[in-house]
């Protein structure tokens, strides 16, 4: 794959995942009949608007190509925390454990220095 492709990889997967990670955090703020649901399940309303700003400053470190690798941690951490949420809760954490490997995915092409870390032999 040249470097082009791999490029227009990248900003696509980055494109993904920041939609995802902003329109959860924007819904979070906005509130509605789902999101009253999901308050009562993540400790109260308080809760829902620290996790909804959370996720748009995590989604926009991410963006931001300075603070990407940051933002990509912080990423993972945070949908660590939603898989164990939803693992005790009960609840599918299928669609969480995609978009987990799609940030891994889109940080080794965004960051080849981390896919370089992480695949090289030592």
């Amino acid at each position: 794959m040249n470097s082009k492709t791999k490029n227009i990889t990248a900003w696509v997967l980055t494109g993904i995942i920041v939609f995802i990670f902003a329109a959860s955090g924007t819904f979070k703020l906005v509130g509605g009949d789902a999101t009253a649901e999901m308050a009562k399940g993540l400790g109260g309303a308080n809760n829902l608007v620290i996790l909804g700003v959370l996720e748009l400053v995590i989604a926009g470190l991410f963006l931001y190509p300075r603070t990407g690798i940051v933002g990509a941690l912080l990423m993972i951490a945070y949908m660590g925390g939603a898989m164990a949420v939803g693992f005790i809760s009960g609840h599918s954490i299928t669609l969480l454990i995609v978009i987990q490997i799609l940030i891994w995915v889109t940080s080794v092409f965004k960051f080849p220095e981390l896919g370089q870390r992480l695949f090289n032999k030592i």
